[in-house]
């Protein structure tokens, strides 16, 4: 019996033939080491990853972790071919390692990653619909899909008047609509719930704000220093102080965008099935005097093309505010949730993430999407 049947009570010949679905559609399955380099996934995967990393470290020195998802590891694997060809599609069985606050840390996972296919609509499509399938396999049809696009969010930035530092810190908020939402409000000059805790820092932040850069990044190391401490969540004194410097940008420039967060509020507030969802964004484009034809053309094309893969666009729903929270995902995502689920999460989740690869090392932009499966989710589904 495979370790993820063994975890979540999926008959072990339902997961092979999941399996077998995928390398059908031409993935090859691959094993990624469950040691991977912390530093990788402490700089890529966003806050939320890098606070449940297990960490530990090699003899030789390095930060080891045990791998809190598949992507990196299997892009990693990809880039380490001795001749790495494009495109490229693999599949993959077996557990990530998250710290959670109940339950086992130990996670099994079924997934499948799309490199370098330049038929953008269509590579989107075929994922997105080979998850269908694959949980069809498992006995799950009464599913709703969630889809969102950062590229369309992205776009609306890039149409306001906002300093760069505000443009870049909005993009890293975008899928934690709390956060992101209370950023937008401090943004337009009104109060935010963690105005309390922010006057306890502007004193410092007001000191660093218009400081020679180097000069400035200098003290805020040298304190960390003083007070002894090499790092917090996983952050060095550098990107620490690099962090203070970008609070002190943005609170230099915390007043006088209201128009910037009323549009901001207006987007991240679209709600619609699929179908309707381009005649909507159309429509908020005009009203707020922003061009949006290409993102939104590209977003009728991927529509299009799942509608040819079986899957009605009405079926879906999108919402403007739909972000996955992993740092490497830059445009089209994804989550598929059981109706009545018996417990919280996606048994799905996955997106583009076309910047990764390069990232991690190759010459060129890989465009890539891929997805994972919650094989306990799933089962709990299955069961319910």
């Amino acid at each position: 019996m495979s370790g993820a049947a063994q975890v979540t009570g999926l008959a072990p010949e339902k997961i092979e033939t999941v399996l077998g679905l995928f390398k059908a559609a031409g993935h090859d399955e691959v094993s990624p080491p469950i040691l991977q380099p912390a530093d990788v996934f402490l700089d890529l995967t966003g806050e939320d990853i890098r606070r449940r990393l297990y960490l530990t470290s090699g003899t030789d020195g390095l930060d080891l972790c045990l791998r809190p998802d598949f992507t990196i590891p299997v892009c990693r694997h990809h880039l380490a071919q001795e001749a790495v060809k494009l495109p490229a599609a693999y599949c993959y069985n077996g557990p990530v390692f998250r710290q959670r606050p109940d339950g086992l840390g130990e996670i099994p996972q079924l997934g499948a990653e799309s490199l370098g296919r330049t038929d953008t609509a269509e590579a989107d499509a075929d994922l997105l619909a080979l998850s269908v399938k694959a949980l069809e396999e498992f006995g799950l049809s009464d599913i709703v899909i969630r889809i969102g696009d950062e590229t369309l969010f992205a776009a609306v930035l890039e149409g306001l008047d906002l300093p760069t530092v505000w443009r870049r810190r909005l993009r890293d908020l975008f899928g934690e609509t709390d956060r992101l939402t209370a950023a937008i409000t401090r943004m337009a000059g009104a109060s935010s719930s963690d105005d309390d805790s922010r006057d306890v820092r502007l004193g410092f932040l007001s000191a660093l704000e218009g400081a020679d850069p180097e000069a400035a990044h200098a003290v805020v190391e040298d304190l960390l220093s003083i007070a002894g401490i090499s790092a917090v969540g996983g952050r060095t004194p550098s990107e620490i102080a690099d962090r203070f410097l970008e609070q002190a940008a943005l609170a230099s420039g915390a007043r006088g965008h209201d128009k910037a967060a009323e549009t901001l509020s207006a987007y991240l507030a679209l709600k619609a099935d699929g179908a309707s969802a381009a005649g909507i964004l159309r429509d908020f484009s005009r009203a707020f005097g922003l061009g949006l034809d290409t993102p939104i053309a590209a977003f009728e094309q991927r529509l299009a093309a799942l509608e040819a893969k079986g899957i009605d666009p009405a079926r879906l729903t999108f919402a403007a505010e739909f972000g996955r929270r992993l740092d490497y995902y830059s445009g089209f995502v994804f989550e598929i949730h059981a109706v009545n689920p018996p417990v919280e999460g996606p048994l799905v989740g996955g997106g583009r993430y076309d910047k990764l690869v390069t990232l991690l090392g190759a010459e060129d932009d890989v465009p890539a999407i891929g997805f994972s499966m919650w094989l306990d989710r799933i089962a709990a589904s299955v069961r319910s």
